[in-house]
Order: C-alpha cells, then sequence, then structure tokens
C-alpha cells in the first residue's frame, strides 16, 4: 500500500487522467483521498456535515470521472480546481434547495478563483453542456452544433437535415433545445 501511495503522489495531472480513463483503482482512490479534505472544509465550513460533504464530493468525483472518459475531453484547470469548482456549485444549490440563503465561505486557497468565479462557474458550465451534448444523441446533436456554435440559419438546417422548411427545423431545435436542458437538468 505504501509503494502505491508513492508512485501516486509522484503522478502529474496527465497521469491521474490516464489512470482515471484506465479505471486504475489505486489511483483512482489515492486522487479521491487526495481532494476530499478540501471539499469537507468548504461544507461543514458552509452549514453542512460530513455526510453532506461526502455526498457532494461523490458527485463531483462522478462529473470528472464521467467527463475523463470522453476522448474528447481537456480540462482546462487542474483536477483539483475542478473539484473544488464542481462541489462547489453543487453545494450552493442543496444550499438553495433547502432555502438556506448565504454568501458561500471559501476555503482562502480558492480565494482568487471565487474572485474569480465568473470563469470557475463558466467552466463549470461549459463541462456540464458537453457533457449532456454527447448525451444527447443525434440529430439534436448536430442541429443544437449547427445553430448555436457553427451560426447557420434554420433554413440552412431544414436544407441539411432535409426537413421541408425552416419552420420544421425551428420546431425540432426547440424540442431538441429542450432534451438538452432535461439532461442538464439531471447531471446537475
Amino acid at each position: 500500500m505504501e509503494r502505491v501511495m508513492k508512485r501516486t503522489a509522484l503522478l502529474n495531472e496527465e497521469t491521474f487522467i490516464k489512470a482515471l480513463r484506465e479505471n486504475d483503482e489505486a489511483v483512482m482512490s489515492r486522487l479521491y483521498k487526495l481532494h476530499f479534505p478540501m471539499v469537507l472544509h468548504l461544507v461543514v465550513l458552509n452549514n453542512g456535515t460530513e455526510d453532506e460533504a461526502k455526498d457532494v464530493y461523490q458527485e463531483a468525483f462522478i462529473v470528472l470521472y464521467e467527463n475523463v472518459q470522453r476522448p474528447d475531453f481537456q480540462l482546462r484547470c487542474s483536477i483539483k480546481t475542478f473539484l473544488y469548482s464542481v462541489s462547489r456549485n453543487h453545494w450552493l444549490k442543496r444550499l438553495q434547495a433547502k432555502k438556506i440563503k448565504t454568501d458561500l465561505k471559501d476555503i482562502e486557497e480558492f480565494i482568487p478563483f471565487v474572485e474569480d468565479s465568473v470563469s470557475i462557474e463558466r467552466e463549470a458550465r461549459l463541462v456540464m453542456v458537453e457533457s449532456a451534448m454527447q448525451r444527447l444523441g443525434e440529430p439534436c446533436r448536430t442541429i443544437l452544433e449547427d445553430y448555436y456554435l457553427h451560426e447557420m440559419s434554420m433554413a440552412e438546417i431544414a436544407e441539411k437535415m432535409g426537413y421541408t422548411n425552416a419552420d420544421n427545423a425551428k420546431t425540432q431545435k426547440y424540442k431538441c433545445f429542450n432534451r438538452l436542458k432535461k439532461i442538464i437538468n439531471e447531471l446537475k
């Protein structure tokens, strides 16, 4: 066990990502234990319990794990920052669900990130949307990507997808967007 701990202590971010992709249980366990105290401190500091911290961290770790399994996923921050950001957002949602209004107190080490919380929350939202888009399936993924990313008109999408007119494409885009929102809500 000590040998595993020493080996995993030397791992860099890329190695952790590779280990997660390969389901390396020893490395996943080490990574899980490495950052849990940070989330425990965040949750307890903000009206939570250890059990709630475990739940929030488990959810964040699953989000990381599921995203890492996607071949196109690129982590744009450290694993620690990713887990903190997702955990923080999950905890905020739980507090809101309990109707507890609070100015979330952050761990001092993360204050620079929290001051730039727009970028952290945006990154977390982008990761969630990317994950939801992967689950969405076709033709919805193509329609939404063409409209929002490639800025195609409804007429162009109708022609590309074989719809009779732009109104039919618009109706389909609306349905797809609602399905995407439902998937995102399930991921929260």
